[in-house]
């Protein structure tokens, strides 16, 4: 087995865990990142689209938003809709803060770009990935390398940013980790588009068929949504269908407004799913991203959480291996779950306020709560101050 010494092992090279290769690198922080996938599948991976203002900041500051400030696209707010009825909501005005519509794939490869520049040690395609000695101050991984080679790798604290599937929210033992899930009834098949955007800004529409949303992910392409029952079967959604679907769900023809289609190159089904681990630090391992927390994706918090998970580990990790003091490390699973139940939180009231469940009292219900938010300056400002994102350090 082929031994190397890091100070810091990251596992999983997305957005999570390249992040915070590239804020440690900055602090003088040595690392590792370990990746199952090749650099071509994590790349292309389409996630989220929209970056909160703190999220935004952060990517500046840290060097890396010369591409996001040139080729992405500042929004003001989100258009709520409901039949008949479709209101602005300006975030600006409200809270003072915009999101960046600026898909995660970009996001990616400006953090690849970083990588490389800085001569990041990155290991893709590779397996076998065991972390060990976690509670001890000596802990280790090992891997097979996409050579075949054994490796084992001596570090002074390991993060896993791998995913709900990874190996790192498992090597928390049963009697020290809890969980909390839920599963929604419900999920998103998802479009994308080779058509102009037939919308300034994000609209989310409640209709009673199911939600529909209408997003971007350039000048020249639009990312779409449909609420769909679970299980089913991309196949059964021809094109003609999915547009005819959108049309009526998002208003086509009302106050003027049309939606355009166009031809579409990709279709899958989400799942709607929360769910939340705790602790995320456990002895020298740290959790980060969807590691420790899902969000369902209707309150575009997902790549935001991760981003302020890795933003508070950043300081914690540098403060632990340089100066061996513990006490940000000993705060981060505290600090971060604050952030990450209330983002759990206005995630499920997004969801739960826009997808149609087939109770017509459910149905009232959600018409009277998106009357408030959209006539109340209260519930506005509520669902403003949320989506476009809380301080970091929440």
């Amino acid at each position: 087995m082929n031994p190397q010494r890091s100070q810091v092992a990251i596992v999983g090279a997305g957005p999570a865990g390249l992040l915070l290769a590239h804020l440690l690198a900055a602090r003088g922080v040595e690392s590792v990142v370990l990746e199952a996938r090749s650099e071509e599948y994590v790349a292309a991976r389409v996630r989220a689209g929209v970056l909160e203002h703190s999220t935004v900041q952060l990517l500046t500051d840290a060097g890396l938003g010369n591409r996001l400030r040139e080729q992405g696209d500042e929004h003001r707010g989100i258009h709520l809709q409901w039949p008949h009825e479709r209101h602005h909501l300006d975030f600006v005005d409200l809270t003072g803060r915009s999101v960046w519509v600026y898909g995660q794939t970009e996001v990616q490869k400006d953090l690849v770009d970083a990588a490389a520049a800085r001569g990041q040690d990155v290991r893709y395609e590779v397996s076998d990935v065991a972390l060990h000695e976690l509670t001890g101050d000596r802990p280790h991984v090992t891997f097979t390398a996409a050579d075949g080679t054994a490796h084992r790798l001596d570090v002074d604290a390991v993060v896993g940013c791998d995913g709900s599937f990874g190996p790192s929210r498992a090597a928390v033992p049963e009697g020290v980790r809890r969980s909390w899930e839920r599963t929604y009834p419900y999920s998103w098949l998802g479009i994308l588009a080779d058509v102009a955007p037939s919308t300034d800004e994000l609209i989310y529409a409640w209709h009673p068929d199911g939600f529909a949303m209408h997003s971007m992910r350039s000048p020249t392409v639009s990312r779409l949504y449909l609420q769909v029952p679970n299980g089913t079967d991309v196949a059964q959604w021809s094109d003609d269908r999915i547009w005819d679907a959108l049309a009526a769900r998002l208003g086509h023809g009302q106050d003027g407004w049309e939606l355009t289609p166009g031809p579409i190159t990709g279709k899958s089904v989400l799942p709607m799913r929360s769910y939340v681990q705790t602790p995320m630090r456990h002895g020298r391992l740290f959790l980060a991203g969807d590691a420790a927390h899902t969000v369902p994706p209707t309150g575009a918090k997902g790549l935001n959480l991760a981003v302020a998970d890795v933003a508070l580990l950043a300081p914690a990790l540098a403060a632990l291996v340089r100066e061996r003091d513990p006490a940000l490390a000993d705060a981060y699973s505290d600090a971060a779950l604050r952030r990450v139940w209330r983002c759990t939180h206005f995630s499920w009231w997004m969801t739960t306020m826009l997808h149609t469940s087939g109770d017509p009292f459910d149905e009232q219900l959600q018409l009277a709560q998106l009357r408030w938010v959209a006539t109340s300056e209260a519930g506005a400002t509520g669902l403003a101050e949320n989506y476009a994102g809380l301080p970091i350090g929440f």
